[in-house]
């Protein structure tokens, strides 16, 4: 799961059933909301290509791929919750493309994210001063500053990797804007903006069991979570598998990340059932926060225990690594007490 945070609201989310307007949600609800969501992608799709067409950049051009993506991935997870009132062959061919599209869009920016973190960790943990705030990457020795010898090679070795990495992230990116494959995906969404193609039962079929299904879905998450480990604010466990040989993710990490994916999809069905008119469930948007920096935490974790496993670097540069990888774990933990302390709230929408 690169990275990717939480998308800001059509409307917002709700942890309850829509209330009673005396009218229920129906298909067409679903295909004016499919409808909407092409049209924003489409939109974001010119303006991107308006602004110079680069797959992750700043200013508007990198806000126009955001966007892009956050309309891929809802009308993706639209496509997931309500399969059943949708033509069964189109949805099933059309949500791969979306998620190959969302996630390859998202991927550079999700290594300079993970680099500006661990950098600004290592500022940290070394006592130097917080890296500033810019919107250019400055060289590896100058970011560094003041850092011991074995934090500033470790800062050295970090940009290295995943300079690399992001080079290659948008160079896939720019590839895959120019392909056949995505021409095919934006030729999709353009016909979806006039004609969503619903299953012949949709128009009377009720949309809220399909959303109370994926809420329930996301509670059964939550609850094989181990929240009484998560509401210490330290879990020694978790540091067990932290720079041993095997290069596998952390298995504490993938419920949590689920329960992130599922939370998603809720919200999206909400914004469906609500037609974008729902209020903010602040428990929602506390939980969805706190799993994305359990994500992020995890991740660039994962990140310096691969760079301590690089051949032949010094001992004071593993050690540092070592240090980084525990405090990104410490964040992981932290982010999971608040995700404990957030979802155990009472659900207060804001109007």
């Amino acid at each position: 799961m690169a990275q990717q945070h939480l998308d800001p609201p059509t409307g917002s989310v709700a942890a309850t059933a829509p209330p009673d307007r005396g009218d229920t949600p129906l298909g067409d609800a679903l295909a004016g909301y499919l409808r909407a969501q092409a049209t924003e992608f489409l939109r974001s799709l010119r303006q991107h290509r308006e602004t110079g067409g680069a797959a992750n950049g700043g200013g508007e051009s990198g806000d126009a791929a955001r966007a892009l993506r956050h309309s891929a991935r809802r009308i993706s997870g639209s496509l997931h919750t309500f399969r059943p009132l949708l033509d069964a062959d189109w949805s099933e061919g059309m949500r791969p493309e979306l998620a190959w599209l969302s996630g390859t869009l998202a991927r550079e920016h999700a290594y300079a994210a993970r680099l500006e973190r661990l950098i600004g960790a290592l500022n940290r943990l070394s006592g130097t001063a917080a890296l500033p705030g810019q919107t250019g990457r400055a060289p590896a020795a100058s970011r560094a500053g003041s850092l011991t010898v074995g934090a500033a090679k470790a800062g050295a070795l970090l940009d290295r990797q995943l300079t690399l990495a992001r080079t290659r992230a948008h160079s896939a990116a720019l590839q895959a804007l120019g392909s056949s494959r995505f021409h095919a995906v934006a030729d999709s969404v353009a016909v979806l903006a006039s004609e969503v193609p619903l299953a012949p039962a949709a128009d009377t079929t009720d949309l809220r069991p399909l959303a109370a299904a994926a809420q329930d879905r996301l509670s059964d998450a939550v609850s094989a979570l181990p929240l009484v480990v998560a509401g210490r604010p330290y879990n020694a466990e978790a540091l067990v598998h932290g720079l041993s040989a095997d290069t596998a993710p952390q298995p504490q990490d993938a419920p949590w990340h689920q329960v992130r994916l599922l939370l998603r999809l809720h919200r999206y069905a909400h914004e469906v059932l609500h037609r974008g008119e729902c209020p903010v469930d602040m428990r929602l948007l506390g939980a969805g926060t706190a799993l994305n920096r359990h994500r992020d935490a995890a991740e660039a974790a994962s990140a310096a225990a691969s760079a301590a496993r690089t051949p032949r670097i010094a001992p004071a540069t593993a050690y540092a690594l070592g240090v980084l990888h525990a405090d990104q774990r410490h964040e992981v933990e932290a982010a999971r007490f608040a995700f404990q302390q957030a979802w155990q709230k009472e659900a207060v929408p804001t109007p």
